[in-house]
């Protein structure tokens, strides 16, 4: 099939105040190809597609669809000239079935009962090998497939350019296999995808080109075929970095923190954790991996102490410390460290500097607070240069940084604290990769000094490379424990999805065991 260009970007520059979100950016992306922009958060991906999409306006600079300048007023207006974005937040209707949410916005009447209209959208959906069940509502949908319905709504609506908003963030390994087999038909058909990641490996095995943004401006655009991974990583981040996580070994491994069949309802009454059981030692990290929703917030917060357990038993060295608060826990002479997932709404006062957000947890270990607090500016000077915190000072309102730097100063603070238990939800959501990789060192030396890490992920990949055991929850049960070292990723996805017995397969035989036995009853090592 021969290609033409279909999206011409030129000198397209958006500012959002003083912040200068894209500069002078040129992008040619084809028809028939698979164009990744690959950039750290903040790059000004989203940015610069959401101006193809028509819901920004450039400040200066012009786009072209297939040789003809436009200016979209509206998104409206770029679905017509068929672009169609897939968001990173879904933006479909709860209650509305699948056909519901295709036709909706459409020109013509909401008739849903219309043979022509199945007809049509199952012909659609045979040309680009998708599957949907028309008449299932969104609400009793999966993430994938309510990623592959947004997909179909935008294809529907006519679109032969495809923008993709890290499309993988919430799939499990075998559903980014089946995006990937989707976009490649499509680009059979002659579409141009566009895919908005930071995902290395996954730029290599499926596009055509890239393009790198660093601070809104388009660094290079290479083949793939011309590039690899370290080149990449250099663009991104502007230096040359090793992208790998060391895993180190500690002289201490004692049981510390023993989870006895624990269950937890929420505020609804609904059970999220359905008799758990598990074990933390010293110097390890424990990894958790599942699906977004899958239980991961209520246990964070129960192992600390901020969610109430209806039945079971946490100990801590043999002491039972169920249902205690963590002041409670604290005064017995316990340290645990939290970085919950919500970082300002559990994690710090956006309103307060560093110095105060570091008193906040530590106003208790003594009573001169005067003196306190000059000790603590210390400490906080220390942090800001150690992790590379950018703030204007030490009493800036953390509110005002960016992500990455309030997701430091959290972690910064609970280290501080020197724990005998860190609980990490999600620890570098948000942070550029050398920050990131920052902080797996940073984990990794508290391990090495025996502290017992539980390490909530999204990246199996990392997951892997940097935990010694992963625990996967799946509906707030427990599938089972690996060790990190005999596990891959398509064992785990399959064990977040469900599937123990069939994941126990793919495990050496001196694994299985250890697999297969896990749910619901006590995991000594």
């Amino acid at each position: 099939m021969e290609q033409c260009v279909s999206v011409e970007l030129k000198k397209i520059t958006k500012t959002f105040g003083s912040v200068i979100a894209n500069e002078d950016v040129d992008l040619k992306v084809q028809s028939g190809e698979i164009h990744a922009l690959l950039g750290e958060n903040g790059a000004g991906k989203s940015t610069l597609m959401n101006m193809l999409s028509g819901i920004y306006n450039p400040d200066s600079g012009s786009i072209y669809i297939r040789g003809k300048r436009v200016q979209f007023k509206s998104p409206k207006e770029s679905i017509e000239c068929g672009i169609g974005m897939v968001h990173q937040h879904f933006k479909l209707v709860e209650r509305f079935t699948a056909k519901e949410n295709i036709i909706a916005g459409n020109k013509g009447k909401f008739f849903t009962k219309n043979k022509e209209v199945d007809q049509n959208i199952l012909s659609l959906c045979d040309k680009y090998n998708l599957q949907i069940d028309l008449n299932k509502r969104v609400s009793e949908m999966s993430i994938a497939e309510k990623q592959m319905l947004e997909i179909i709504k935008v294809l529907y609506k006519g679109a032969n350019i495809l923008i993709l908003d890290e499309p993988t963030a919430v799939l499990m390994p075998q559903e980014v296999g089946r995006l990937f087999n989707i976009v490649k038909r499509m680009k059979e058909q002659g579409c141009a995808v566009i895919i908005i990641t930071h995902k290395l490996h996954e730029v290599m095995a499926i596009c055509d080109k890239v393009s790198v943004l660093r601070k809104g401006k388009n660094i290079k655009t290479i083949n793939i075929a011309d590039t690899n991974i370290n080149e990449l990583t250099e663009l991104m981040v502007g230096y040359k970095s090793d992208l790998k996580i060391d895993k180190v070994s500690s002289n201490k491994n004692a049981l510390i923190y023993n989870v006895k069949n624990i269950s937890v309802r929420n505020k609804l009454g609904v059970k999220v954790l359905n008799n758990i059981s598990f074990n933390m030692n010293e110097g390890e990290i424990l990894g958790v991996a599942g699906v977004a929703g899958s239980g991961q917030k209520e246990l964070c917060e129960a192992l600390f102490g901020l969610q109430k357990v209806e039945s079971g038993n946490l100990l801590f060295k043999g002491e039972d410390i169920t249902n205690k608060s963590p002041r409670e826990v604290y005064k017995k002479g316990i340290k645990m460290g939290l970085i919950p997932e919500d970082r300002l709404g559990m994690g710090l006062v956006g309103s307060m500097g560093i110095v105060d957000n570091l008193l906040l947890r530590k106003y208790y270990d003594q009573k001169g607070l005067l003196l306190k607090r000059n000790e603590l500016k210390d400490i906080a000077t220390s942090m800001v240069e150690q992790l590379d915190i950018k703030t204007p000072d030490i009493d800036h309102p953390v509110k005002q940084l960016s992500g990455g730097n309030i997701q430091k100063i959290l972690l910064g603070r609970e280290i501080s604290l020197s724990p005998d238990i860190l609980i990490t939800s999600y620890a570098v959501r948000g942070l550029d990769i050398g920050a990131t990789y920052q902080i797996y060192d940073l984990l990794n030396k508290e391990k090495e000094k025996g502290v017992s890490i539980l390490f909530v992920g999204e990246d199996l990949d990392v997951l892997l490379e940097l935990c010694d055991r992963i625990m996967v929850l799946c509906d707030g049960e427990l599938i089972g424990i690996v060790t990190a070292k005999d596990a891959t990723k398509e064992q785990i996805g399959m064990m977040m999805a469900g599937h123990m017995e069939e994941a126990a397969l793919d495990i050496k035989e001196s694994r299985i065991e250890k697999v297969t036995s896990l749910k619901g009853g006590d995991l000594y090592d």
